[in-house]
């Protein structure tokens, strides 16, 4: 597996709080990657960490598989960042800041972006701070393609988008993943949007990475079983949550630690929001 990211026991601290701690992760190249966690789960932490606008209290984290440290000259020639709310100079024409970006970059495709941003009917002469959000938004991502990132970081970009705006961004986005196979690391809450864009989970809680895979195998390594109304599961290995109604029980559950239980128990596949709300759900204590 070619390797996009990996990070070694990545930490940071605020004082004495850890934003960040243990995270050790190896992403593939070639992948959307979905990072998902509650508020306060340390993703902006990690993906600044990621670009580097933060440095670590502990651990490392490499970009691209070639030893480029984040925040390198190397490292930051290849990664494009999208941060919160898409800041851009207010002031600024498009077009200045496409020519801004042609002289902080060593690598710039002016042709790329201008097309880009005429597909989307941006015109070049208008001022950021007139566009809508969803405009911003775009010229954002544009900056980022511009550079022709091998890793481009999207730090929530769907947040305050509507739906039309959402699915825009979304198809640029995926548009660059099949003309130029760049890997994408994508923090949002939107999970329809992440489950219809990625093929690769990073799910963080209390600082920590709770789960890390393919898509498609996360999911097959869990099952929802549904049977008679009892508490006995509630403490078994491999329970992910449990809940009760009068008559039944339905456990979620890890395949590989699951319960062999009796044969009238239902088992069933697990969708990826309900998979990603059960461990959002689960109590810290149990997480980690």
């Amino acid at each position: 597996m070619n390797t996009a990211l990996e990070t070694k026991s990545l930490g940071l601290r605020y004082g004495k709080a850890w934003a960040l701690r243990d995270c050790t992760l190896r992403l593939p190249a070639g992948s959307v990657i979905a990072l998902v966690g509650p508020n306060g789960a340390g993703k902006t932490t990690l993906l600044q960490l990621v670009t580097g606008l933060l440095h670590p209290t502990e651990g490392t984290v490499e970009v691209l598989g070639q030893d480029a440290r984040a925040g390198s000259a190397e490292a930051l020639a290849k990664v494009g960042f999208v941060a919160q709310e898409h800041p851009l100079y207010q002031g600024f024409s498009v077009s200045d800041l496409l020519r801004m970006g042609r002289a902080l970059n060593l690598r710039w495709d002016q042709p790329l972006a201008e097309r880009r941003l005429g597909e989307l009917a941006i015109p070049l002469a208008k001022r950021a701070g007139s566009l809508s959000g969803g405009q911003q938004a775009q010229v954002a991502l544009a900056l980022a393609l511009a550079k022709r990132p091998a890793l481009l970081v999207l730090d929530e970009p769907l947040a305050n988008l509507d739906p039309i705006a959402r699915r825009d961004f979304m198809r640029t986005v995926m548009a660059a993943v099949a003309e130029d196979e760049i890997t994408v690391l994508l923090s949002s809450h939107v999970i329809a949007d992440l489950e219809a864009a990625c093929d690769w989970l990073v799910l963080l809680k209390g600082g920590t990475p709770q789960l890390a895979g393919a898509i498609e195998e996360v999911l097959a390594g869990h099952r929802m079983l549904t049977g008679p109304r009892t508490d006995a599961e509630a403490s078994m290995p491999g329970l992910v949550r449990a809940t009760y109604s009068d008559r039944h029980t339905d456990l979620l559950v890890r395949t590989e630690t699951g319960p062999d239980l009796h044969p009238t128990w239902r088992s069933q596949p697990v969708g990826l929001e309900e998979l990603i709300l059960a461990y959002l759900e689960r109590p810290t204590e149990l997480t980690r």
